[in-house]
């Protein structure tokens, strides 16, 4: 567990994971009993930074840890963690001090990477979603990224979905997507060869009801590897023994991970993912050691009390857990795919000018008290791009970032300007995940902007050649219907026939930020039409979170907006006025409170019943999960999913249930062996199917 650490000094270097692992792995049993509580007491344990640059941690009256990082500002080695007590190396103080650290990012070798004819971002480093965390500490006055590296650790938090990558511009195939029974064992819940299965679903069998959706494409592919579990044999040709071995013991730490849940993964079972991870350093495998570590930082967020409001972040350390399961499954089963090796993106280098047009500012509140804006930028191609500027000072900078200076060498502006305006750079130097990065040579100069219509025309199309990836940000033309709460129910225009109703929910709640009262203003003009931009709830797949609306080209009610803000309001810093409505539509009636049926979100699709039991068997462990198995709500939740068209979801959602349930013993009383990894595959298996089908939903419901 990683502490908050405010007012306690200077904060703790990086450390790698190797080192990290040793020192807890060199521990005694009784001493890894009280590691975890160590841990926290340094919550408020003060820091010297001394001017040498080795940090001092007072751990008693005879214990002193000193931290000496190498010439990059990261421990490296066992010799620069030193403790004073008679214990030390092998002592508790030090080890609490190593594992109290933040994770430092290995950054492989570029080889193997990708070849020259695909896109380097393609399933190596997906686009990192600015609410994840901070970026560079640059002050008030930022702009272009300083730092030219690439990340040393792809965040696996923002995997749309599992599996191989096809090509920019190539849609995903389905052929061959036929999958095996989820994992069987005894028991009545468990779906039989006469139920629905996912095989059914993905292989073009009986048709699902309507409204209903199945993963297809990477996502059918993904979740048909995981339909055995058992010893595999190193020998099998496709993949060296080595890599085998570490897939295994990889695997083997993620499923105790799993078991245990965020709430009773400490320090220990951390320390043997990290060991895990380096044993897959040695033989190669990158991305798996990069979704190792991404596991364990969003572990220490999960159980740091300081990140207590970011709850609804729990679908990153999901989405980081399945997609360090699903690589590992994979490589252990010698499957000779080259992407599940990984390797550094490289940044991309235009032969010619960008021509960027502004599209919207969002604010940025990251955990550790970041806060900032991105300014999202589009070219002609509908390729995405971001400007950033995210520091320490929280919500309260990201509202003043908003309107702060950007300066890219001889060129001066700020957020606002540039986010309605447009950008040329020259030479410029761009990021897998469409960062511009400020390296030597490097000129950009201010040009104008262009409608807010023709810069949202990418999001039309998430899959258009040239793109490199589906953008960021989606858009669509809506009717209000009433407002919920501080949400809003709007229905999606989609012509003559009448659209899906969806929600809309504040990005951000902080009262420094606009964004629940532009919402609440909205909510209060039912009929109003408007053109919404924003990110579609990874939780929610019916629940979009705008970050700047506008008027609806033609329509006759919609909004009236000052000719300076060029078609668009970000809801995060610009105020909407009654000046903005059409006369008379603004009538805003009383606050409702929130009731049981808002908090039941009656919009919503049945896959939040999967996701929900997706979620607690992550946070609260395999107990958690078997609830379900239960208590008399399981036979409600599959109907409702079956009456959803859901067939699949239902029988994967009471599988993982009952084998969530189920605890076999040997003889001797020892919970079975292979036990753990069952469970493993089918808390998989449901993960992947959720994931494909939710991204299939979204597209039918967004990009119309």
């Amino acid at each position: 567990m990683t502490p908050p650490r405010e007012d306690t000094g200077a904060p703790l270097p990086p450390v790698a994971p190797a080192v990290s692992a040793a020192a807890v792995e060199s521990l005694t049993t009784r001493l890894r009993g009280r590691l975890d509580q160590a841990v926290a007491s340094l919550a408020t344990t003060p820091v010297e930074l001394a001017e040498d640059g080795t940090y001092g941690i007072r751990c008693g009256a005879d214990a002193w840890v000193t931290l000496a990082p190498g010439p990059s500002g990261t421990i490296t080695s066992p010799d620069q963690a030193r403790c004073t007590c008679l214990l030390s190396p092998r002592c508790l103080h030090r080890a609490a001090a190593l594992a109290a650290s933040p994770v430092a990012d290995v950054i492989p070798p570029r080889e193997p990477g990708p070849s020259p004819d695909r896109d380097p971002s393609a399933g190596l480093a997906p686009d990192r979603d600015p609410s994840a965390g901070p970026g560079p500490d640059r002050g008030p006055s930022a702009g272009l990224d300083t730092d030219p590296s690439p990340e040393g650790a792809p965040s696996a938090a923002a995997v749309p979905s599992a599996g191989p990558v096809p090509p920019a511009g190539q849609a995903p195939s389905a052929e061959g997507a036929s999958l095996a029974k989820p994992v069987s064992s005894a028991g009545p819940a468990l779906p039989t060869e006469g139920a629905p299965s996912a095989a059914t679903a993905l292989s073009g069998g009986p048709a699902p009801a309507a409204g209903s959706a199945v993963p297809t494409g990477p996502a059918a592919r993904a979740v048909r590897t995981v339909s055995t579990v058992g010893p595999v044999s190193p020998a099998v040709p496709g993949r060296p023994a080595a890599q085998v071995r570490a897939a295994g013991g990889l695997w083997t730490a993620a499923s105790a991970v799993l078991a245990a849940g965020a709430v009773a993964a400490g320090a220990v079972p951390q320390a043997e993912l990290l060991r895990a991870a380096h044993t897959a350093r040695l033989a190669g495998l990158h991305r798996a050691e990069g979704a190792a570590l991404a596991v364990v930082r969003h572990l220490r967020s999960t159980r740091d009390p300081q990140g207590a409001h970011r709850a609804h972040r729990a679908d990153e350390l999901v989405a980081a857990l399945r997609e360090l399961l699903l690589v590992t499954h994979r490589l252990k089963a010698a499957d000779p795919d080259p992407e599940l090796i990984g390797g550094v993106p490289h940044n991309h280098r235009p032969d010619g000018a960008l021509r960027l047009y502004g599209v919207c500012r969002e604010p940025v509140v990251g955990p550790g008290d970041a806060g900032g804006v991105v300014t999202h930028l589009v070219d002609d191609t509908g390729r995405w791009y971001t400007l950033r500027d995210v520091g320490p000072g929280g919500p309260a900078r990201a509202r003043r970032a908003g309107t702060a200076h950007v300066a890219v060498r001889s060129f001066l502006s700020d957020h606002e300007r540039l986010s309605r305006g447009g950008l040329v750079v020259t030479g410029a130097v761009v990021a897998p995940d469409g960062r511009l990065l400020a390296e030597r040579g490097v000129r950009a100069t201010f040009a104008a902007g262009r409608p807010w219509a023709d810069a949202l025309a990418a999001t039309a199309a998430p899959d258009r050649p040239g793109s490199g990836h589906s953008p960021p940000l989606t858009g669509c033309d809506v009717r209000i219907v009433a407002a919920e709460g501080e949400e809003v129910l709007v229905r999606v225009l989609t012509g003559d026939a009448p659209g899906p109703t969806v929600r809309l929910a504040p990005a951000h709640r902080h009262p420094a930020l606009a964004h629940t009262a532009n919402l609440r203003r909205l909510g209060a003009c039912p009929g109003l039409e408007v053109r919404v931009l924003g990110r579609v709830d990874p939780g929610r797949v019916t629940t979009l979170r705008p970050l700047a609306v506008g008027p609806v080209p033609g329509a006759a009610t919609t909004l009236r907006l000052p000719q300076e803000w060029r078609d668009r309001a970000d809801l995060g810093y610009d105020t909407l006025a009654d000046a903005h409505f059409p006369a008379g539509a603004h009538c805003p009636p009383p606050p409702r409170p929130r009731t049981a049926a808002a908090d039941a979100h009656p919009v919503d699709s049945p896959l939040r019943r999967i996701r929900d039991l997706v979620e607690l068997a992550v946070t609260g462990g395999r107990r958690a999960a078997a609830e379900p198995a239960r208590d008399g709500d399981r036979a409600g939740h599959v109907a409702a999913l079956r009456r959803g068209g859901f067939a699949t979801g239902a029988d994967l959602f009471a599988a993982l249930g009952a084998v969530a349930a189920r605890r076999p013993r040997d003889n001797f009383g020892r919970p079975a062996r292979d036990d753990q990894d069952q469970y493993a595959a089918q808390w998989l298996a449901t993960a992947v199917y959720l994931t494909g089908t939710e991204a299939a939903l979204a597209r039918g419901l967004w990009h119309r």
